[in-house]
Formats: C-alpha cells, structure tokens, sequence
C-alpha cells in the first residue's frame, strides 16, 4: 500500500470510529493507527540494525539473491534478504548494487522506493592453465 492510501485508510477509520462511538471510538482508532506507525518504525530499525553488522555492498552469494528477487519488493525487504546495504550506484534511476566473494553482483533499480529491474552480472571467469 502506498502512503497516501494509508494515511488516507487511516483518516477513515478515524472518522467512523468518532462517528459510529463518540470520542472513546476516536480514541481506540487513533492508539491502533500510532501502533502500526511504531510497528513500521520497528520493522526500519531492525533492518538498519541487521544491515549494521555487515560491509556495504556485500551479500553472501549473488546468484540465489537475483534468484529471491521479486517485481516489487522494498528497499527494506531487499536488506532483510542480504542483511547489508546496498552500495549506492546512481540516483535516477536510483540503482544500487550487491556483490559477493566470488566477484558475482546484482544490480537493482529501486524507481518510487520499489524494485522495478534487477539483473546479475557474473564475473569473468578466469583462464584455465
């Protein structure tokens, strides 16, 4: 759901609840919609605190992340997959890249916050002797 939406499903039920209860209604709606607001608060900060403990940039393997890539998913749910930052590649379309051990790495295109293209590019493989 996007924000707009949200604030205004939010809104909505604060108004039927004061119409359909009085103020006791208008109260229950406004602690539910300032608990989602600390749940989603809560969902940010446990991502950035997963994201902490790693280098920017890295994931463990780059093939089965462009594998769990889906049209879509949030900037956050993409950190929760490679528990690091991605590395930041341009701003428009906002682009940022992850690369494993192995030189593997996935670049995705997060346009409006969203992931929208995601595409894997294998390092070359070495010579053989």
């Amino acid at each position: 759901m996007n924000g707009p939406a949200g604030w205004a499903l939010a809104a909505v039920a604060v108004i039927a609840s004061y119409w359909a209860y009085g103020w006791q209604g208008m109260l229950a709606a406004l602690t539910l919609v300032v608990f989602w607001l600390l749940l989603q608060f809560s969902q940010a900060l446990r991502a950035m605190r997963t994201a902490a403990a790693r280098p920017v940039g890295f994931v463990d393997n780059a093939v089965m992340l462009h594998a769990r890539l889906r049209r879509g998913m949030r900037l956050v749910d993409i950190i929760g997959l490679t528990r690091s930052l991605g590395e930041k590649l341009s701003d428009d379309p906002e682009s940022y890249v992850w690369r494993d051990a192995a030189g593997d790495s996935v670049v995705v295109d997060l346009p409006g916050g969203r992931c929208s293209h995601w595409r894997l590019e294998r390092a070359a493989a070495a010579p053989a002797a």
